[in-house]
């Protein structure tokens, strides 16, 4: 929509206070310790959490460094305060544009260090530049005997069905998610329907080679095909999961708890919150027209009731 770009040509000449503002339902902060506390509240909701730390698009060895380390402080704390959280990573943010070697060297780092500590890494799926390294690495993590690790399979993308079908041998534990890059129309689907259906076909497949799969989600027809298809499977509470993003359509996901589904929850933390913040709705201009709406929905109760 022209209003959604508009919004975020207007982003960079809003002052940070106020982005940091709009962006702290979203966030849980820029230290660890916000992390933590968002997890701990998470927990007492019956909710699981995905600490996420932000960075990506590295291009300093010592940047890249920097993330691992804090995914190393991340498992630490989780590990001593008995959270109930795992991590997610992005290729880039652990140095995939330095070279393919640099970021799997610093995944075997994180993802034995998870390892040691009886937790769990999910490999996050960026744009389409980064899809076949990123399904590169997880096979080889995979093949290396790190079973502590998961995978991002994104709806949009046309790809993807047949991704599910190389990867059977291993039974993937995956996320599925719409996506939120904007890909050329060869690669991707565009029409909200296909994408719609992609996903419940991508979510089958993964289902029918026996993976555990988190329907990541806020898309309530969506959701509901997700409870439709795990009740048809008669699978049990610990075979699937949902998971949603922090801040994102919260009545909905206390509505899977209440119900007896399990919630993971999607908690980034870091000190590049507003690069994140900037990056995500430049790269969609609708996540942007959705907080603007979400947000003076807040302040105007009623307002934008029958938006998307």
């Amino acid at each position: 929509m022209i209003l959604d770009r508009t919004i975020v040509r207007l982003l960079p000449a809003v002052p940070r206070p106020i982005v940091h503002k709009l962006s702290e339902r979203y966030i849980a902060g820029s230290e660890l310790k916000d992390a933590r506390e968002t997890v701990r509240r998470l927990n007492g909701e019956g909710k699981l959490a995905t600490i996420d730390v932000l960075g990506e698009e590295i291009t300093n060895e010592d940047d890249a460094a920097a993330i691992v380390r804090a995914y190393l402080d991340v498992f630490a704390d989780i590990e001593q305060c008995g959270l109930d959280s795992n991590v997610s990573v992005k290729p880039t943010a652990l140095g995939l544009k330095l070279g393919y070697d640099v970021c799997r060297a610093n995944l075997e780092t994180v993802v034995a260090d998870a390892a040691s500590r009886k937790n769990f890494v999910r490999i996050d799926m960026e744009d389409s530049t980064t899809t076949d390294d990123t399904l590169r690495l997880y096979r080889e993590m995979r093949e290396a005997g790190y079973d502590n690790l998961g995978i991002v399979l994104q709806a949009m993308l046309r790809r993807t069905v047949s991704d599910v079908r190389a990867l059977a041998d291993l039974r993937p534990s995956a996320r599925l998610c719409k996506g939120i890059y904007v890909e050329p129309p060869e690669l991707a689907y565009r029409n909200f329907g296909a994408v719609r259906a992609n996903f419940v076909r991508a979510l089958d497949a993964l289902l029918d080679g026996g993976s555990y799969v988190g329907i990541a989600t806020h898309d309530e027809w969506l959701v509901d095909q997700g409870r439709r298809i795990v009740l048809e499977r008669g699978l049990g509470r610990d075979e699937y999961e949902f998971q949603m993003l922090l801040g994102v359509r919260p009545e909905l996901g206390d509505r899977l708890v209440d119900d007896g589904h399990r919630l993971r929850i999607y908690v980034p933390f870091g000190r590049q919150w507003y690069a994140y913040s900037l990056r995500r709705l430049q790269e969609n201009p609708k996540i942007a027209g959705y907080i603007a709406a979400d947000t003076v929905g807040r302040l105007v109760p009623g307002a934008f009731r029958n938006g998307a």
